[in-house]
């Protein structure tokens, strides 16, 4: 997936400016995609010059003008494309792991603080997902498919905080 993608998927739900979108980012997509603000408005500029978004400007007496951005034909299509086409095996990145794999060379003590750490991020990522109010049920697939990605991640989050735990215990054993 691109940020082109969830772009253009966010303009498919309804008109957004730059700053708008990066709200709705972080408030919805943003436990499995995120993307800063610069990020953003370079995306939402090429989509306007590749033709898959148009941006109107609204002119505003106590603010500076507002730029909102809507999905073009082609926007759609492309984003029907890019839905429809084989996933690419996924690389997988994770420097959280790659620091405990090589984390035998960290006194104990070390060891437990990194897993600690780790543990208390992981906490507060579930919380925030957890605090996200579930789109209400009208038996849309929308809403249903909303629904269940909220729910892989305070999935992954839950998983994860349980592998810390059995870690710590492990390790712990180890040390006994």
């Amino acid at each position: 997936m691109s940020l082109r993608h969830a772009i253009l998927g966010l303009l498919s739900i309804r008109p957004m400016s730059g700053y708008e979108l990066k709200k709705v980012i972080d408030a919805s997509v943003g436990h499995f995609w995120s993307a800063d603000q610069s990020q953003i408005y370079r995306t939402l500029n090429a989509l306007v010059e590749d033709g898959m978004a148009s941006r109107t400007t609204v002119a505003q007496d106590d603010r500076p003008n507002l730029h909102l951005h809507d999905i073009t034909l082609s926007g759609e299509a492309a984003l029907e494309a890019w839905l429809e086409s084989p996933l690419d095996p996924e690389v997988t990145r994770e420097p959280f792991l790659a620091r405990v794999f090589f984390a035998d060379r960290l006194p104990i003590p070390g060891i437990v603080a990194l897993l600690e750490a780790r543990w208390n991020d992981v906490s507060r990522t579930l919380a925030s997902l957890e605090a996200v109010e579930a789109p209400v049920q009208n038996h849309s697939t929308t809403q249903m498919l909303r629904t269940a990605t909220l729910e892989n991640g305070i999935a992954h989050a839950r998983t994860e905080l349980e592998w810390i735990e059995s870690v710590l215990r492990r390790l712990n054993a180890y040390t006994s």
